[in-house]
């Protein structure tokens, strides 16, 4: 490839040649099923979008919503609080006046909880739409594809090249397909850089949008995510025109000292709120850094701190984990007998001794009951990894940074952390950690050893089934 050897997994090279078969025949402009929108009086449909919908857009994002009316496929990328989620709005908005079909997906539940609420629009997972089984045939595919116009696609940086593959096989010809995400994220868990090879081959229309907008510029959250994408340390403490800075902390912290409970004094050093923040179900004391400070030890103290053994409940033990009823949790697996998926979050609402259950309500308001012998499919998710955070949001984050495991030390690890907060982030360490993770660009720039780029700008080749 490019003159270069490589060596593939077979299932990885077949699903890279199909992508980009797959996106040539999405590509070709026979079959349109939104022809209609190549003719339409654009000025007058932003008007009636700010007018009616009270949805005014900048300039980009009037480009992205006309890209992805008039182009088959499509990708609208920016960073935090620069209008990914109010173009997708006034997408919707545009193509629900015209009454054509809409379907919207995300790759985790919790990223598909936040886009139907910001939407108005039922989302699902990518799983739970292709109704994907394992070793199995998903309902979706080239014989039976998606009932729809347009396939909006949120949090796409998540994809893997293998779910891109069977997503694609299962979208119509003349159908759209919008890929939405932040493409300085981190990559997909799973092999591929799915996100940044489309961007970079040049073959799919992007538009990228970098203004902050007004009530975004406000947040500290916002400012720093994007001086740490640039390498820049982020501001702490005051900004740099003299304003206070309320929702972004930093607390010096050394070598833990042994006997030391990992989240001492951070509430009331960084926001006398942060512990209650982290402890509502909906949020997370995470995503913490792997390594030392790993995620099942920060578990542990913060479950103890935050919903401690009491006489009066039940609890169960199981390995190394016990848990409590008001625990938040985190599924670690794919269940397709439970219709659970990795990473969908929940909190415990029951925990049966007598019938040996254990109920959990997840964030899309399911309950689901795990036997005892099924638990090992469930972790406490008062502190999670950066890679399960992504799709999610949470009022408070605390991030630690030690130098004891600099290698994880990565600017797009931060980044992504910080970009999952809300209301509140609070670095924890040494400023020599911070300063190294600002500016290591990391494996993460390069690392991802992938051929679909290439393959897109010279895809020649018909689609397969």
């Amino acid at each position: 490839m490019n003159a270069q050897q490589v060596v593939y997994l077979w299932p990885f090279y077949n699903a890279e040649q199909n992508i980009a078969r797959q996106l040539k025949r999405l590509s070709a402009p026979n079959q349109d099923r939104l022809a209609e929108f190549k003719s339409v009086n654009f000025e007058a449909m932003f008007g009636y979008l700010v007018d009616k919908e009270k949805l005014a857009l900048s300039e980009a994002q009037k480009e992205g919503v006309k890209l992805a009316l008039t182009q088959p496929v499509s990708v609208i990328t920016g960073g935090p609080g620069t209008g990914k989620t109010t173009s997708m709005r006034a997408l919707i908005r545009a193509l629900q006046a015209k009454q054509k079909r809409i379907v919207l997906a995300a790759p985790t539940g919790r990223a598909a909880k936040r886009l139907s609420e910001t939407t108005g629009v039922e989302a699902k997972t990518l799983h739970r739409l292709l109704q994907i089984k394992p070793g199995g045939k998903p309902l979706f595919d080239g014989d039976s594809p998606i009932p729809a116009d347009m396939v909006i696609v949120d949090e796409t940086s998540m994809l893997d090249t293998l779910l891109m593959n069977t997503l694609l096989k299962a979208v119509a010809t003349g159908c759209h397909l919008l890929l939405v995400g932040d493409a300085d994220q981190l990559p997909s868990v799973g092999a591929g850089n799915v996100l940044a090879d489309l961007i970079t081959s040049g073959r799919v229309p992007v538009v990228k949008l970098d203004t902050i907008f007004r009530q975004a510029a406000t947040s500290a959250i916002i400012s720093n995510a994007h001086r740490i994408n640039k390498g820049e340390v982020p501001e702490t403490g005051r900004r740099s025109d003299g304003g206070d800075i309320a929702d972004f902390f930093f607390v010096r912290r050394g070598r833990r000292r042994q006997g030391e409970r990992p989240h001492r004094g951070f509430g009331d050093e960084a926001h006398p709120g942060a512990l209650r923040l982290c402890a509502q179900r909906d949020s997370g004391a995470g995503p913490y850094a792997q390594g030392q400070v790993r995620s099942g030890l920060l578990n542990e103290a913060l479950q103890n701190a935050l919903n401690p053994a009491d006489a009066h409940k039940p609890q169960k033990a199981f390995g190394n984990r016990v848990f409590r009823p008001g625990d938040k949790v985190l599924q670690l697996r794919n269940n397709y007998d439970l219709d659970v998926f990795n990473g969908d979050a929940g909190g415990v609402a029951q925990i049966n001794t007598e019938d040996q259950f254990l109920r959990v309500t997840l964030e899309d308001g399911r309950t689901v009951d795990y036997d005892f012998t099924e638990l090992d499919q469930l972790a406490l998710a008062y502190a999670i990894s950066i890679h399960k955070s992504q799709g999610s949001e949470y009022p408070a984050v605390v991030i630690p940074l030690v130098m004891g495991h600099y290698m994880m030390l990565e600017r797009k690890l931060i980044y992504t952390a910080v970009t999952r907060a809300k209301k509140l982030v609070v670095l924890v360490g040494s400023r020599k950690a911070l300063g190294m993770a600002v500016k290591n660009a990391g494996m993460h720039k390069s690392g991802r050893f992938t051929g679909l780029a290439v393959r897109l700008a010279n895809s020649t080749a018909a689609p397969s089934a």
